[in-house]
């Protein structure tokens, strides 16, 4: 079974308490709550204290990604809040990630390691036995309703085949542009997750969504 996460920021923030119940109610599987700071990504999004809100709205899991330039700075403040699991980028510690996978788990969290579509599989294989997640993302982050790249699908393949060749307990998330027309095929490719964001929250059969992503 393939796992549903709406993505919070494709949610109308004006009726947020209702949009958080709607995704409970579909059978989506865990929020994804994307965090950025205006430099990392060119967008602002929000912070610990949207997320705190969100977990008391809800006890589904919280799996916060970090867009941020230096996220190590906020793991700390995103755990108070109410995550479940942090991910950052590759892109902002090209070096050795695995240091800052220990800090998330001492906070007993799961961790995450993500990268753009423009990156390689190789920038993060050798390190996904220290993490729990892996986010493929495939737009280049920042906005909502981007166009999926298709190219990204060879980077799900190359960590599918990595994981199940090292028999990692890593799953496999994959972030843009997904909805209905392509989640079977990215599903092919190996992962684990679909993140949807527009996709979920336009659409007026939520549950629909969540029942065709668990049939993959």
């Amino acid at each position: 079974m393939v796992k549903l996460a709406p993505s919070v920021l494709g949610a109308d923030f004006s009726h947020l308490a209702d949009e958080i119940r709607s995704a409970e109610q579909s059978g989506a599987d865990l929020l994804h709550l994307d965090i950025m700071d205006g430099h990392f990504v060119p967008n602002i999004s929000f912070g610990p204290g949207i997320v705190k809100t969100i977990n008391k709205l809800t006890g589904m899991y919280l799996d916060v990604h970090l867009m941020l330039s230096e996220p190590e700075k906020y793991f700390e403040s995103f755990a108070e809040a109410g995550a479940d699991a942090i991910t950052f980028h590759i892109e902002a510690h090209p070096e050795d990630p695995s240091p800052l996978a220990e800090r998330i788990h001492k906070l007993g969290l799961q961790a995450g390691i993500s990268l753009n579509p423009d990156a390689t599989p190789e920038q993060v294989l050798p390190y996904l036995h220290k993490f729990d997640l892996l986010l493929v993302m495939s737009v280049f982050p920042g906005f909502g309703g981007q166009s999926f790249i298709s190219s990204t699908l060879d980077t799900v393949r190359a960590a599918r085949e990595y994981i199940d060749k090292h028999s990692l307990k890593t799953e496999i998330m994959v972030d843009g542009g997904i909805g209905p027309d392509n989640a079977a095929e990215v599903a092919r490719a190996g992962a684990d997750i679909l993140v949807m964001g527009s996709a979920f929250f336009n659409s007026d059969n939520r549950s629909g969504l969540a029942d065709l992503t668990h049939g993959l």
